[in-house]
């Protein structure tokens, strides 16, 4: 039978969609600002490419995941490319296509590079058929690094804001790594900048005599001696800490070398600084979609008989899905405890944020193994992890008003 599309199922809202076949497979991924307009595209356009026609004749069912803008699409269209790789996402399957971010290198003379993260840790059930809603999937659990812990002070070297990057138990790591940057034209203007502005090494092995970039003015000459090591370690803090504020601290330090730039007559490279600049005023403050964080966490918006779980991993949203509530758990009155403990009693993830919990302290108990760190279950009233929540509840509630236009 032939998939039959109905505009009013799908909402006028920015997201990702995952277009399956029969078998439950996901063959494509895309996104848009307008998912209902897009969606609506592909079947009542007469002229199509022939990929296209394939395409929509391979489509038994189509699965939408909201986001608060476009921007966040882009980032986690990207994401579940690489995680799932469908056959006709044949342009960005590779790690090193789509967003990359910057980092300092983790080196004596830190330089600045681009960064791809890895996205190829895939749960179990990906690789197998699906189909609406997708099943529980099981949760790898998270390896520790025995080294991990020492890092920071094995590697004295480090800026200070990296040192704290390092730290196992750190939320977020954004401030060894920068972005991500969804222009590939853009990140590669800021890290041009960037390492001329302070003057970073750009050579990948440090040569024993000042190459010609030193006499240029665009290296602080490291290797030969014409900076100490510390002083050149001050600096490259000081480009992080520049990039770690990726906002109006950034956004001012550009405007004052295309001033440079104006002053010296050079008005192409001020032009195209301003481009770039301009670029960077679009961007949003915030994204939640894809963040750089060494825990794994699962958002559960519990609704009323139902609950929706996002699967997050190391910042990178995953998956949606859709978990009923057993009839054992409602009758005991406390049925989010009930599932939370039933559902991640083999393996859980580092941290629950979720919307109820009548008693956390006890749920920690039952969830406890032998030798390992406490649950950390959270229920926030605002910032990020309460961002989190909100999507979750946003797709929670859209998926039940989809059920109802079905009925």
């Amino acid at each position: 039978m032939s998939f039959v599309f109905h505009a009013g199922e799908y909402p006028e809202a920015p997201g990702c969609y995952l277009m399956k076949n029969a078998a439950g497979r996901i063959i494509y991924v895309g996104k848009s600002k307008n998912l209902r307009s897009r969606l609506r595209s592909y079947f009542q356009q007469r002229k199509h490419r022939k990929k296209i026609v394939q395409l929509v004749q391979e489509i038994a069912a189509i699965e939408v995941v909201l986001v608060n803008n476009e921007p966040e699409s882009l980032l986690l269209e990207n994401n579940l490319i690489k995680i799932h790789k469908p056959y006709y996402n044949r342009a960005l399957k590779r790690d090193n296509s789509g967003y990359a971010y910057l980092q300092l290198t983790a080196e004596p003379v830190p330089r600045l590079d681009v960064f791809y993260r890895n996205r190829k840790s895939t749960p179990d059930h990906l690789d197998k058929p699906q189909r609406y809603p997708l099943h529980r999937k099981k949760q790898q659990k998270p390896t520790a690094d025995p080294s991990a812990g020492s890092i920071a002070r094995e590697l004295p070297h480090l800026p200070k804001v990296m040192k704290q990057a390092a730290d196992p138990l750190a939320v977020s790591l954004n401030q060894q790594r920068f972005g991500p940057y969804p222009s590939s034209r853009f990140r590669n203007a800021v890290l041009e900048f960037v390492t001329d502005h302070f003057r970073l090494r750009t050579c990948r092995t440090l040569p024993k005599r000042a190459c010609l970039l030193y006499h240029i003015g665009k290296c602080s000459g490291v290797c030969e001696g014409w900076i100490s090591e510390e002083a050149y370690r001050d600096t490259a803090s000081q480009a992080a800490e520049l990039l770690v504020n990726n906002g109006e601290t950034l956004i001012a330090a550009m405007y004052s070398k295309m001033g440079d730039y104006a002053e010296r007559l050079e008005f192409e490279k001020a032009e195209n600084m301003l481009r770039h600049i301009r670029i960077l005023e679009r961007l949003p403050v915030k994204q939640i979609v894809d963040r750089e964080v060494i825990v794994n966490q699962d958002v559960l918006y519990f609704g009323e008989g139902q609950v929706l779980i996002a699967k997050v991993q190391e910042g990178m949203l995953r998956d949606f899905y859709m978990q009923e509530l057993t009839a054992a758990d409602q009758e005991t009155g406390a049925a989010c405890d009930s599932f939370l403990i039933s559902h991640y009693r083999a393996e859980r993830p580092d941290e629950l944020i979720v919307n109820r919990v009548v008693d956390p302290r006890k749920v920690r108990a039952s969830l406890r193994a032998a030798g390992s760190k406490p649950l950390l279950i959270t229920q926030p009233k605002r910032g990020l992890k309460y961002d989190l929540l909100k999507l979750c509840k946003d797709n929670y509630e859209y998926r039940m008003r989809r059920d109802q236009y079905h009925s």
